[in-house]
């Protein structure tokens, strides 16, 4: 599938997406229902991007956000009352915004896509790692889909490993610098994330202090 070189973005305070991961969205602020509409005029694609920063100063104009995101084709929508929508994304390719344009209420963006569209498969080893650290991670909180999918040896690399970076517990910061990563480096990356977790819900807070210090 081509993809445009020009998406309108969304930004959003607490959300990354990734590739193959369906994202539900309820849309009600009056320029993302415009956004919307729009979008289903076209290729249905929106970009999700990270705000970072003092963002809430300038919620309503352009606060400042990460240049690296993920678009979504809208898979699923629910017009609601007084314009609003109920929307499904499914996570399509990674991106890196160029440049941003405001001639519309929501913003837009010329962007080029990270990475093929197909990464290779993890070296020999990483993903029976990762598997055990992400059980580790969940314990007995994890729900039933989550299980399957861990033992699921049908579901490739790439899915595996972005539902499970999606889908974590983890701060949407440590999410963005998964999906700034590609291939064997965001597995690699998210094995990494959940190591320090699991070391520092049993570090005592002099260590916990030490080990980022190194």
């Amino acid at each position: 599938m081509e993809l445009p070189g020009f998406i309108p973005i969304f930004p959003l305070p607490n959300v990354v997406l990734f590739p193959g991961v369906p994202l539900p969205l309820h849309i009600f602020e009056p320029r993302y229902c415009a956004m919307v509409r729009d979008a289903l005029t076209g290729p249905g694609l929106i970009g999700i991007v990270l705000l970072r920063g003092d963002w809430a100063d300038d919620y309503h104009g352009a606060p400042e956000i990460y240049r690296t995101g993920c678009v979504g084709r809208i898979v699923e929508t629910t017009p609601l009352a007084d314009g609003k929508f109920n929307i499904v994304l499914a996570g399509v390719r990674e991106f890196t915004i160029v440049s941003e344009q405001r001639e519309r209420a929501y913003r837009q963006a010329t962007v080029e896509w990270r990475g093929p569209a197909e990464p290779d498969p993890l070296p020999i080893g990483l993903r029976p790692r990762l598997v055990q650290m992400i059980e580790r991670y969940v314990g007995r909180s994890g729900d039933d889909l989550a299980r399957e999918l861990l033992g699921d040896a049908r579901l490739d690399d790439q899915t595996l490993v972005n539902f499970f970076a999606f889908w974590l517990d983890v701060d949407p910061v440590e999410k963005q610098c998964l999906l700034e990563a590609m291939g064997a480096e965001r597995a690699q990356r998210l094995l990494e994330v959940l190591e320090f977790h699991l070391y520092a819900s049993h570090a005592a807070p002099h260590e916990l202090s030490m080990r980022r210090m190194h």
